[in-house]
């Protein structure tokens, strides 16, 4: 449900079929300038599609009182906005064996077997690259 409320916005957002829109105001976009970049597929195998997904995780871990940390099991689609700044991921966030108090590297922690321990969540995320600034940031980050 919140998939279909996020792409609706997105929709919404890109066309002048939502919402009681102004001539002025279609006209300032039309005539503007500054021609904002759609968001393009990107391999989801990509390096800055995976170092947003590690991101994401990390984000979810700190977000989440469960006594184990979990990590990007799978990225299923990406897309990439303003010239691979902005990621946004449909990801599958994986428990591992390591508990979050120990603070392993991600790579080193398994993911769990046990039927009982094992959990996978879906997430939504976007993640903003700000390269000159040396950071990542994690704005949205939806996981069921």
């Amino acid at each position: 449900m919140w998939l279909a409320k996020v792409l609706l916005a997105f929709f919404c957002l890109a066309s002048s079929t939502c919402g009681n829109l102004t001539p002025d105001f279609c006209s300032q976009v039309l005539n503007s300038d500054l021609k904002p970049e759609f968001p393009k597929l990107i391999r989801t195998n990509d390096a800055g599609v995976l170092k947003a997904a590690r991101h994401s995780a990390q984000k979810f871990n700190n977000c989440t009182n469960d006594l184990f940390l979990f990590k990007e099991f799978r990225v299923s689609k990406a897309l990439v906005q303003m010239q691979g700044l902005k990621y946004m991921l449909m990801l599958e966030v994986s428990r591992t064996t390591c508990k979050k108090n120990s603070s392993p590297p991600l790579d080193s922690c398994n993911f769990q077997t046990s039927p009982t321990l094992k959990w996978v969540l879906n997430c939504y995320s976007e993640v903003w690259d700000v390269p000159w600034l040396q950071s990542f940031e994690v704005p949205v980050l939806y996981c069921h």
